[in-house]
């Protein structure tokens, strides 16, 4: 019997590898790993923990709470901002100031299925966190955030990194003029 049940885990939770605790700083943002991990529409196969992109998903949530913003340039490009703290990208991905290709940001989202769905219908985070480019889907490793300020303007701050470790002689195949670039998507919730 349990030879059967190791089995049925095995297709239930295809794309995922690692300890949810490892992709977020708290049970939301552990909630939102798996939804974006499991769902439907997911066209990764796998999708590991890194707990060095946990820990820079909560320190850029903790800036966007203290400044009250929601911005990805915040204190330079997202990009920029994992080789700062040496986490290694591919080269393609590039530094500059509006260099995004690894986070999606949001807030005043209350839980990780409000943000999920806000996501979902937002084309540029869409595309980024269900891997429906070529370059998206090579990304493989997650760490996710939620920081709560009460007295800040949007209370909740989500941020996701989802992105490709750098592997030695790393090449990209794809068409250099079609790689995406998140900066301007950012979403946040609608005002009653």
């Amino acid at each position: 019997m349990s030879k059967l049940y190791a089995i049925t885990l095995l297709f239930v939770l295809p794309v995922f590898s690692g300890e949810f605790n490892d992709c977020g700083n708290n049970k939301q943002a552990q909630l939102l790993v798996k939804l974006i991990s499991t769902d439907k529409e997911q066209k990764r196969t796998n999708i590991r923990c890194n707990i060095l992109l946990t820990r820079a998903a909560e320190a850029k949530a903790k800036k966007m709470a203290e400044y009250g913003l929601v911005v990805h340039n915040l204190g330079g490009s997202p990009n920029a901002r994992l080789e700062k703290i040496g986490y290694k990208l591919p080269k393609h991905y590039g530094v500059e100031f509006n260099s995004n290709q690894v986070e999606a940001i949001a807030g005043g989202y209350s839980d990780a299925i409000d943000v999920w769905d806000a996501f979902k219908r937002s084309k540029g985070h869409r595309t980024h966190l269900l891997g429906e480019h070529e370059l998206y889907l090579e990304q493989d490793e997650i760490g996710i955030a939620l920081v709560k300020k009460w007295e800040s303007p949007h209370v909740e701050y989500w941020v996701v990194y989802l992105t490709k470790g750098h592997q030695k002689n790393q090449a990209y195949s794809g068409n250099f003029d079609n790689i995406p670039n998140k900066t301007l998507f950012i979403l946040e919730q609608p005002k009653p």
